[in-house]
């Protein structure tokens, strides 16, 4: 049975920078750049997931603001991932916390900067930010969990 992965990611902007992390892709071992970013877990839900992940990511807590859109990624593999981008704040990294055992470091970068990475882990990590640069923007009560 076909069943498409749903994952959340966090656009986190300061001054015209944007918080990547800089992770080991799992499935070519290569160092790839990401928005925070992960799995929808069991019994929980986007707001949680995405604020989990970019805790665990980035030792920063986020706190969401709005939804910047719904992306579907099908992969060369056939795999299908189904996005949820938010955007929002972040605080400063939390003392005695650890990055994900997957996550390299965190960057903050440029627009400009980002353009010119040959390794980002998909077209949607730059499609989103460009997104959330035009002001695509949905309230968060568009997300309902029943």
């Amino acid at each position: 049975m076909w069943q498409p992965d749903v994952t959340v990611a966090a656009i986190c902007e300061r001054d015209g920078h944007f918080l990547l992390v800089e992770e080991r892709s799992k499935s070519t071992g290569q160092i790839v750049l990401n928005q925070p970013a992960g799995h929808l877990e069991d019994n929980e839900t986007l707001i949680a997931a995405v604020q989990r992940e970019t805790l665990e990511e980035t030792c920063c807590e986020f706190t969401p603001v709005s939804l910047i859109g719904l992306y579907r990624l099908r992969t060369p593999a056939g795999k299908t991932y189904i996005r949820y981008t938010f955007s929002g704040d972040v605080s400063q990294p939390l003392e005695n916390r650890e990055l994900d055992p997957d996550i390299i470091r965190t960057r903050w970068m440029s627009l400009a900067d980002i353009k010119k990475q040959s390794n980002l882990r998909s077209h949607l990590v730059l499609s989103c930010i460009e997104d959330f640069l035009q002001g695509t923007r949905y309230p968060l009560s568009v997300i309902r969990d029943l």
